[in-house]
């Protein structure tokens, strides 16, 4: 099965993409985790991304398809795989379909976890407050190991975490029209307890076979 998982701030799509790739027995693929481990290693699209990354910017659409390109060709994909933070507008997602068609794969479906606004806000905001005390409290460096990987933010101010909100319905609402008008959206609830969302969600991709 291939997957695409969609949410905004604090809708759980790291937790529910690590419970569905062990429950389904396919590969995680998160393009933070593939763009740090390119930039750590100075491969040649590691080199060309670090320079936005480093710079605070985005890495430009052509960089980040190749990097799927490359990653999507591993061995360990072969049985399936879900993408985390990967397509994030639209134009992403049509480029997405592109390479699939070129590698003679398509995308099962795209999850989108949908949370209310208040939800996402107090996850993000409670997210970062434990992180702060749990940093505080440490002396062996673990959990700024944990920030360093982009799974939790020390910035999640309300501030910050509102701007995120509203990039996210910018950019989002655009993806869930495009996957929705080829009729591989499946939407869930996100705001129901991390077991409960993972129960209906492999009910229904079980379903939707």
């Amino acid at each position: 099965m291939r997957l695409v998982i969609l949410g905004g701030p604090g809708a759980g799509k790291g937790t529910q993409a690590r419970r569905l790739c062990h429950q389904l027995g396919i590969s995680e693929i998160s393009t933070g985790d593939v763009l740090r481990r390119a930039i750590a290693k100075q491969t040649e699209l590691g080199f060309q991304a670090q320079h936005y990354v480093e710079k605070g910017e985005l890495v430009p659409d052509p960089i980040l398809i190749e990097f799927m390109r490359q990653r999507l060709l591993q061995p360990d994909t072969a049985h399936g795989w879900l993408l985390e933070g990967y397509p994030r507008t639209a134009f992403q997602a049509e480029e997405l379909d592109f390479l699939l068609e070129e590698l003679e794969q398509r995308l099962d479906w795209a999850i989108y976890l949908e949370v209310s606004e208040s939800v996402m806000m107090n996850r993000s905001v409670l997210r970062s407050q434990s992180l702060q005390i749990a940093l505080s409290h440490s002396s062996d460096g673990s959990h700024q190991d944990i920030v360093s990987k982009g799974n939790l933010r020390l910035d999640d101010s309300p501030e910050i975490v509102e701007r995120r909100i509203e990039l996210f319905y910018e950019r989002t609402i655009p993806i869930l029209e495009y996957y929705g008008y080829r009729q591989r959206l499946l939407t869930i609830k996100g705001d129901q307890s991390a077991e409960k969302v993972e129960e209906d969600l492999l009910r229904l991709l079980m379903a939707a076979k």
